[in-house]
């Protein structure tokens, strides 16, 4: 099982004029290796995984369940009988909740739009509104609303693309009189609904400090509509706004059934408490 990952600085000998290069080691029970660019990302994801999984094990004995009772058949055969990204698929596929907005400006002028992540695990990733500015033409046109998800601004996607770029690409309409925006209409709370049968099924996410950082490919969750990046806000009605991480930890592990969940980005949440200033 991989164990850490660290990072070191190697320098030059005394008297020598080099550049300083950072160096990753991966170290685990069986080696250490320094990683390079190609080789980083991929050990790093494994590590995660690995740890990810004997984590739930050793959580599954501590409530007495043995681990191997659970196949790989019966999860495969219990996510066979969930619908997949719970009902993102409808809402997405009606026609009536994707539009053309059209914003008029003044060249010269910004637009006026803050945007976030849509978080990995969204059936179409892209950015979605989280702020505008006061007096700035997207507030003044009536057209977008907080939670919108742009999918293309001028004929360009933005499905997929990294959050600066999407960014840049916004930054680069400053010239520009006529801005057409293509727009799904979402509310910015996420509803998620997960289907536990029993302990023995693990939820495939993980939690830090209220915000979802990880999510198992496939799993009940992701299908269920959770997403990386996310805060959580509500579990099965009750908030967890102000919720300490160990409680937050200990609902989800012993929640079965129907487990019920609104989420937000995490960013967007910043903005709407004033945590942070939008840019």
């Amino acid at each position: 099982m991989a164990q850490k990952l660290t990072k070191g600085r190697k320098k030059a000998p005394e008297g020598e004029s080099q550049p300083v290069t950072e160096v990753y080691l991966f170290i685990s029970t069986q080696r250490i290796k320094v990683l390079n660019a190609d080789t980083q990302a991929q050990l790093i994801a494994q590590s995660i995984g690995q740890a990810f999984s004997v984590a739930y094990q050793e959580f599954l004995r501590a409530n007495g369940i043995n681990p191997e009772d659970l196949s790989q058949k019966e999860y495969n055969d219990l996510l066979n009988t969930q619908d997949m990204y719970n009902d993102d698929l409808i809402h997405f596929s009606k026609s009536e909740n994707c539009k053309d907005v059209y914003i008029e400006k003044q060249k010269g002028e910004i637009l006026g739009v803050v945007i976030v992540e849509s978080g990995w695990g969204s059936i179409l990733p892209t950015v979605i509104t989280a702020n505008m500015m006061h007096g700035g033409p997207t507030e003044k046109s009536g057209k977008l609303n907080i939670g919108d998800q742009i999918m293309s601004i001028n004929g360009t996607s933005l499905v997929g693309l990294p959050l600066s770029t999407c960014q840049s690409i916004i930054k680069g309409l400053k010239n520009q009189a006529q801005i057409k925006l293509n727009v799904v209409r979402c509310p910015p709370v996420t509803t998620v609904l997960i289907r536990r049968p029993d302990l023995r099924y693990q939820l495939g996410f993980s939690v830090q400090n209220g915000i979802i950082c990880s999510l198992m490919r496939g799993g009940i969750a992701e299908r269920g509509g959770v997403r990386v990046g996310h805060r959580i806000i509500e579990i099965n009605g009750q908030s967890v706004v102000a919720t300490p991480h160990e409680k937050i930890v200990r609902i989800l592990s012993n929640a079965v059934g129907e487990i019920h969940m609104k989420t937000i980005p995490a960013a967007m949440y910043r903005l709407l408490t004033a945590q942070e200033r939008p840019v």
